[in-house]
C-alpha cells in the first residue's frame, strides 16, 4: 500500500529546548545534532505506531477502487470493515483533501466529496461511497487512484505525552550512544523493557 508524503510536518513534537532539558545539555554546540536526533526519533515512533504525529499531508496510491460489496454488519456486531472500504493507514486522519482517479480516457477526475463518507473515528479510517453511490470506474492501470489526506494530532502541543516521552528517551539514547554498538567496561547494556511500551496505546492495528 504505497504512501507518499506530500507535505511534511511543520514542526517536531518535541522542541529543541525540551530535548536539551531532558538531556541536561546547556550549551549550543550540539544543537544541530540534537535537532536531527529529534527528527529520527519521531520517524521511529511513527513507524512503530503507524501514526502521523504532527499533522502532515499524505497521498495513498491504489491500482483501483475496492470491488463492490454488499454493505452489511454481521449479526450481533456493531462494526465491520466492508470490502468496498478504502482504509487509510496513517492515523489520526484530520480530513480528506481529495479522491482522484484516471477515467477510461486517461483523464484525471476528482470524486465529489458528497459522493463518499469518511469514518475518521475508526483507526484506520474508513472511506466508502455514500448510500446509493458506487466507486467510479477507473482506468485498469497501476497507480490509477489516489487519495490525498491530512493526518496527525495537529500542532506539537496536541501530541500525547506518552509519545513525547518516548521520543525524548530515544533522543537520549541516540545522543549518549552515537555508534552502532556501545562497549562499556562494566558490561553489556540491557535495554529498559518498558520504554517501547510507552507507544503501545498508540499503535494502529491494520486488519
Amino acid at each position: 500500500m504505497p504512501l507518499q508524503l506530500v507535505t511534511p510536518p511543520a514542526e517536531e513534537p518535541v522542541s529543541l529546548a525540551d530535548a536539551k532539558l531532558h538531556l541536561r545539555v546547556d550549551f549550543t554546540d550540539d544543537d544541530a545534532l540534537i535537532t536531527a536526533l529529534i527528527a529520527a526519533a519521531r520517524q521511529a515512533a511513527e513507524t512503530l505506531t503507524g501514526r502521523q504525529i504532527v499533522t502532515a499531508r499524505w497521498k495513498l496510491v491504489l491500482d483501483s477502487f475496492p470491488g463492490p460489496s454488499l454493505m452489511g454488519v454481521p449479526a450481533g456486531l456493531p462494526f465491520s470493515l466492508p470490502g468496498h472500504a478504502v482504509l487509510l493507514p496513517k492515523c489520526p486522519v484530520q480530513s480528506i483533501v481529495s479522491i482522484q482517479y484516471l477515467d477510461m480516457a486517461s483523464a484525471t477526475q476528482t470524486m465529489p466529496a458528497t459522493d463518499y463518507t469518511v469514518d475518521a473515528a475508526c483507526e484506520p479510517a474508513r472511506i466508502t461511497p455514500v448510500f446509493g453511490k458506487i466507486w467510479p470506474i477507473n482506468l485498469p492501470q497501476i497507480g490509477a487512484v489516489w487519495v490525498t489526506f491530512d493526518a496527525g494530532y495537529g500542532a506539537a502541543a496536541n501530541v500525547p505525552e506518552g509519545i513525547k516521552s518516548w521520543i525524548k528517551l530515544r533522543v537520549g539514547s541516540l545522543y549518549a550512544h552515537r555508534e552502532e554498538v556501545a562497549l562499556l567496561a562494566r558490561g553489556k547494556i540491557e535495554p529498559l523493557p518498558f520504554i517501547d511500551g510507552l507507544l503501545d496505546p498508540f499503535k494502529v492495528v491494520l486488519a
